[in-house]
């Protein structure tokens, strides 16, 4: 069973600049696809970006040259570097972790709240 939790949210301004980290227990950050999902009010949960096996790495079109993904193999964590940042509702970000695309074994955290504000 993996275990996932959130760190890193907060309260940005427009422009600025967040770390969220996540802390993975019961698997290895690179023998897993490791995601970063964004939740907003009245909206779907969609990916934000994720990492194959510790290499490579995709993300959502809004969010490229601005957000970065990565892996720690000696801590175990994933992390999501967020430059730029713009201002949006508030969203709740979640770490997943998974085997593969095609499996039903997904894995989440409790999510860490992000909120930009002017």
């Amino acid at each position: 069973q993996v275990h996932l939790v959130e760190s890193g949210g907060g309260l940005v301004q427009p422009g600025g600049s967040l770390r969220l980290s996540c802390t993975v227990s019961g698997g290895a950050v690179d023998d897993h696809i490791m995601a970063w999902y964004r939740e907003a009010p009245g909206k779907p949960r969609e990916l934000v970006a994720d990492i194959i096996n510790g290499g490579h790495s995709n993300y959502r079109d809004s969010v490229k040259g601005r957000f970065s993904i990565s892996t720690d193999i000696y801590t175990n964590t994933v992390l999501l570097d967020m430059k730029r940042l713009k201002h949006e509702k508030p969203a709740v970000y979640y770490c997943n972790a998974k085997k593969s695309y095609i499996t039903a074994n997904n894995y989440w955290g409790q999510g860490t709240q992000v909120t930009v504000y002017s």
